[in-house]
């Protein structure tokens, strides 16, 4: 069906708190190639099988990763189409690019109860190395699986540190919010291309669930989503993932790094919440519990994600003694968002994160003995304020954030509009002396270096309690492209009266896309901001744009005057 709901800027969460390598060179190769195989797809017929979507890992342990693929068995078994008979696939791991001593292998089927996806979640592996992979479909159902056959690209994957190891760094890519019609994904082109990373964080709306046309507005997509509708069903969000992996840029960061995601609200449809969304309309569009269970089946198909996680994707990684990852999961059990400018923000009875996971959190943060504990947040847990916006710009950052075009000091689908749970979790950092605690974040499609205050009414006189690093988005409309002005015309009087307002609020940069790399050590934790020359060129280049710092021990943040690399 065509989708009724055409989003206006009120609609978005877009802007919501204001307005190398030698190494990756051959997996670069190797994704490209599998990409011009996808794209002559749509004129000739694929042989069969093929490797359309590339290949994929994600979620590092010390001694293992999880692989993944998808097969298309046949020509015009496109995803959601439940079309192609089951398919041997073999998987081989290695640490040599030319597999001659094969570290890890075996066999398993590509089965349309799956959408012809394959997972291998390899075991056994040795801590803090990188491996090669790939996998060989049998050209006829019944075989073996053996080494001949249509082969993948290669991939490349690197697993975590030792949980015990003493590491001297680790280093993150670090992306969100990438809208296929907005543009061309080059932030991950330029991540895929650095050899120097252990991972790449995915902070949530890895896809959108839009109509083509609707966000952005009509008329201003680049590239017209499949299917044309907005996304309801399980086909329909196979469909989407499917045609969002066969984007080369997408393919080559996949098979350049491991990928560690979280969802956000578009992974299923906006300002999702736990009994619905903010753009479903139940009877009109189905049952929210079974479009959501569509959504969550395709995701964990086509996603480097866990099994074990199905259902939710809060989870933990550790990277040795330096660093704990808690990934949280801000949608599957939040309460409604509240009113804007309603008391109710506040009510105790009211969740983000759900009473289980919340605990879940809290111990793994009071129990960790890592430097660091990182908080994969998809939405901004520091406060912010608007009230001293003029006017001419409150109107446009208001539609953006989903405020009353009057302004007021809370953005209710962040932490913002679910007070109680972020006042309990700062209160048990203080009270427990949990100390070095970063929260990485997504979702505003712009830039933040904040910290997060114990009582941001007093601040700076009351402390910090931890720092926030938000990354902008890789495509997805910021400030500058939804008043469709040059970068930098409103925004440094926008961003100014944000940081006058929100003291905690070190730098924001509201017209960027792009992506960060977070760099750790036992000093210091640094995001890098790197920003695109423009997303809607495919050829995009990439800049150095500022730095930021928390030094251990302090929960401040200050500004580095050079990137890490």
């Amino acid at each position: 069906m065509t989708s009724r709901h055409v989003p206006s800027p009120s609609r978005r969460t877009v802007v919501r708190a204001a307005a190398a390598t030698a190494a990756a060179v051959p997996v670069l190769a190797a994704s490209a190639t599998a990409t011009a195989t996808a794209s002559a797809s749509s004129e000739t017929p694929a042989p069969a099988p093929a490797f359309l979507h590339g290949v994929a890992s994600g979620d590092p342990l010390p001694d293992g990763v999880l692989l993944w693929t998808r097969v298309t068995p046949e020509p015009g078994a496109e995803p959601g189409s439940g079309r192609g008979a089951d398919t041997p696939v073999r998987w081989e791991i290695a640490e040599d690019r030319e597999f001659t001593a094969i570290a890890a292998s075996g066999t398993t089927y590509a089965s349309a109860a799956s959408d012809h996806t394959v997972k291998a979640d390899v075991r056994g592996l040795r801590p803090a190395t990188s491996y090669y992979f790939r996998f060989t479909a049998s050209g006829e159902s019944g075989e073996s699986g053996g080494t001949t056959g249509v082969r993948s690209p290669v991939g490349r994957t690197r697993t975590a540190p030792a949980t015990g190891a003493n590491v001297a760094g680790v280093r993150f890519g670090v992306v969100s919010c990438a809208n296929w019609e907005a543009g061309w994904f080059s932030a991950y082109r330029h991540l895929a291309a650095r050899g120097d990373l252990d991972a790449v964080l995915h902070l949530g709306d890895y896809l959108y669930e839009y109509g083509t046309g609707d966000y952005p507005t009509q008329g201003a997509a680049l590239r017209e989503h499949r299917p044309a509708h907005e996304i309801l069903d399980l086909a329909d969000y196979r469909l989407r993932h499917g045609t969002y992996k066969t984007d080369s840029d997408l393919q080559a960061l996949h098979a350049a790094h491991p990928v560690v995601a979280i969802w956000d609200d578009h992974e299923f449809a906006n300002d999702a919440w736990s009994g619905g969304a903010q753009n479903h309309t139940p009877g009109a569009e189905g049952v929210w519990e079974r479009r959501v269970a569509a959504a969550k089946q395709a995701y964990f198909e086509w996603m480097p994600v866990r099994a074990s996680t199905e259902g939710t994707v809060y989870r933990r990684l550790r990277f040795g003694k330096l660093a704990d990852l808690h990934l949280l999961d801000l949608r599957s059990f939040r309460s409604e968002q509240a009113s804007v400018g309603s008391g109710s923000v506040d009510d105790p009875e009211r969740t983000i994160t759900g009473r289980a996971q919340l605990d879940w959190l809290k111990a793994g943060l009071a129990g960790s003995d890592a430097v660091w504990k990182l908080v994969g947040t998809s939405v901004m847990i520091s406060p912010v304020a608007f009230g001293a916006l003029p006017a001419h710009l409150l109107k446009p950052l208001a539609g953006l954030l989903g405020l009353p075009k009057e302004g007021l000091a809370v953005n209710v689908d962040q932490w913002d509009g679910y007070t109680d749970d972020r006042r309990e979790l700062i209160a048990h950092l203080r009270e427990r002396g949990i100390s070095d605690t970063v929260f990485l974040t997504g979702d505003i499609h712009m830039a933040w270096a904040n910290e997060v205050p114990v009582r941001a009414a007093t601040y700076p006189l009351s402390p910090p309690a931890a720092t926030e690093f938000v990354v902008t988005s890789v495509t997805s409309d910021n400030l500058d492209d939804i008043l469709k002005v040059a970068p930098q015309t409103v925004s440094l009087v926008a961003a100014a009266a944000v940081r006058t307002a929100n003291r905690h609020v070190k730098w924001v940069d509201m017209d960027s896309h792009g992506y960060g790399v977070l760099d750790v050590t036992a000093e210091r934790s640094q995001m890098d901001y790197y920003v695109l020359s423009d997303r809607k060129a495919k050829d995009a280049t990439s800049s150095w744009a500022r730095s930021y710092r928390t030094l251990r021990g302090t929960q401040r943040v200050d500004r580095a005057d050079r990137p890490v690399r």
